[in-house]
């Protein structure tokens, strides 16, 4: 059983600076607060910082990773009446509860950073070293709220120290640039402060790598290809990472902090948990919710053994037996018809299956066929909504593909490049796709795009890089397919998932508006373009 220290301290972090003491003062008119701390209370030992500094981990992604590429081609938001289904449908504005809650959680975990790095030199402490280790983690927290925020609201408020509500409502928009030199700042100051790992107790928080490999994430949003690369490459040279030997169990708990993974979310059964089996498994699997579920068109990126596409007619793709013959990536990622579910039985989703699985059997079935398979652990059966599962945020795949990605744009495309993406490729025991030999630049765009398709998929990159790409327009309208089955005539039919389309509008959609809440408290805060 995990008996993470950081887990724990974690949820007790959240009770220290949320939960009051009971005075032990006999005057009734000097009586402390019983829903916070005081400051006169705190700041007073090193314990208190770290109490403090854990706790602003909790704002981090979490299941809220998935959420992402629910709301992408690679997924569908099962559920009509789901606030993410009005994103695929393009119906939402700047009212929508979704733009707001992330708004809401993002700035939360700022606030929290700049009130731990005003006032963590209280404490009087002559470790200098876990003082500015602390801080490290904090600015690069601070960071990855930036980073989220800029990638999907775009010119948002750069707050960088404690405010006022008069304050708060005279904030301006920050222009892209000046919040991506900021996130550069931050990270870059980070990784000076971090070490590169930490004991068994303090497992899960930013280390030097980390924050490394977000700042390589960072500059590979921004454009900043260069800086991108140089950044990945120091992740790479650090030489503590390296890929998990099975693709297949990466996601299981037996492989929990292991040398992929640079960043994620802790979780601990019964004292922190998620929710992630409810959330994802198929509908037999205790009426899980299968609220967001794979689709055709992300099914059908995935190559064959020999690393063909199965539109290439020399590929032997047969339609009728469409699982066969691929890249193992897909097996994993993606529960497909005979698959063996948690509970033991078989996940039989054709419409004509009579099982509680089967399209149209319930509102909660999958409507595509296919349900994630990442995340999903036996061990979590038995309580679904009690997961003590990891969710990875950042990890050494990602890192080498954003080298190569880099690379390409920046016109290098050298041996280094080959071997990062031929790395992800065939570097593991159970995933050995050719290795790719293109030179050409056009040609090894599509291949490492293709690469962070598949290999990334249900991780929260996928919504990031179609705007980034701007490839929106392209793959985010039209109809939402399923698998494809034959009928009691053997004819093959491809299952239709949504009653409407999905819609983008290439004039606003590539940012999302900021929320009219905001708006109303600070007329200051400009509107995003055709919102």
């Amino acid at each position: 059983m995990k008996t993470n220290t950081f887990k724990h301290t974690i949820y007790a972090g959240i009770a220290a600076l949320t939960l009051g003491l009971a005075s032990c003062d006999s005057g009734l008119l000097e009586t402390v607060p019983n829903d916070r701390l005081s400051e006169d209370l705190f700041w007073k030992t090193e314990s208190d910082a770290k109490l403090a500094v854990n706790s602003l981990y909790t704002d981090l992604d979490s299941t809220t990773a998935v959420t992402w590429d629910g709301i992408t081609d690679l997924a569908h938001t099962n559920q009509s009446f789901n606030v993410a289904a009005y994103i695929e449908a393009g119906s939402y504005d700047a009212t929508s509860s979704v733009i707001y809650d992330e708004w809401k959680r993002a700035y939360r975990g700022i606030r929290g950073v700049n009130y731990f790095l005003e006032n963590v030199d209280k404490v009087p402490s002559t470790n200098t070293a876990l003082i500015n280790q602390l801080k490290g983690e904090a600015k690069a927290l601070r960071a990855y709220h930036y980073l989220r925020l800029v990638g999907l609201f775009g010119p948002v408020p750069l707050v960088t120290s404690s405010i006022s509500i008069d304050e708060g409502r005279a904030l301006t928009n920050t222009p892209v640039e000046e919040i991506w030199n900021f996130v550069e700042k931050e990270l870059t100051e980070a990784a000076a402060l971090l070490p590169t790992t930490y004991g068994a107790a303090d497992k899960g928080r930013f280390t030097k790598g980390a924050a490394l490999g977000l700042l390589a994430r960072a500059d590979l949003y921004a454009g900043r290809y260069q800086k991108a690369a140089d950044a990945a490459d120091q992740v790479i040279k650090l030489g503590i990472y390296n890929l998990y030997d099975s693709y297949e169990k990466l996601y299981s708990y037996a492989a929990e902090n292991n040398k992929e993974v640079l960043l994620d979310k802790q979780y601990l059964k019964d004292v922190y948990q998620n929710n992630v089996f409810n959330l994802l498994a198929p509908y037999s699997q205790k009426n899980a919710q299968s609220t967001y579920v794979p689709t055709k068109a992300l099914v059908d990126t995935y190559e064959t053994l020999e690393g063909k596409k199965i539109t290439d007619p020399s590929s032997g793709y047969d339609p009728a037996k469409p699982y066969a013959n691929r890249d193992p990536r897909l097996k994993f990622s993606v529960f497909l018809e005979g698959d063996a579910l948690p509970s033991g039985i078989t996940f039989q989703p054709r419409p004509t299956s009579s099982t509680a699985d089967a399209i149209g059997s319930t509102y909660i079935a999958s409507t595509t066929g296919f349900n994630i398979k990442k995340y999903i652990n036996t061990e979590d059966f038995a309580n679904p909504t009690n997961s003590g599962i990891n969710i990875i945020l950042l990890r050494y795949a990602e890192v080498l593909l954003t080298y190569a990605e880099a690379k390409i744009e920046l016109g290098q495309t050298d041996a280094t490049v080959l071997a990062a993406i031929n790395q992800v490729r065939n570097g593991r025991t159970d995933v050995k796709q050719p290795s790719v030999t293109a030179t050409t630049q056009a040609a090894l765009r599509e291949i490492v795009r293709r690469e962070r398709t598949v290999e990334l998929a249900f991780e929260g990159q996928r919504l990031y890089d179609i705007r980034r790409w701007k490839v929106g327009e392209q793959v985010m309208n039209g109809p939402v397919y399923g698998i494809t089955y034959p009928d009691a005539t053997g004819k093959l039919v491809t299952v239709q998932a949504a009653s409407s389309d999905r819609v983008f509008d290439a004039g606003r959609h590539y940012l999302w508006p900021m929320p009219q809440k905001e708006r109303d408290l600070n007329p200051n805060l400009k509107q995003n373009p055709n919102w």
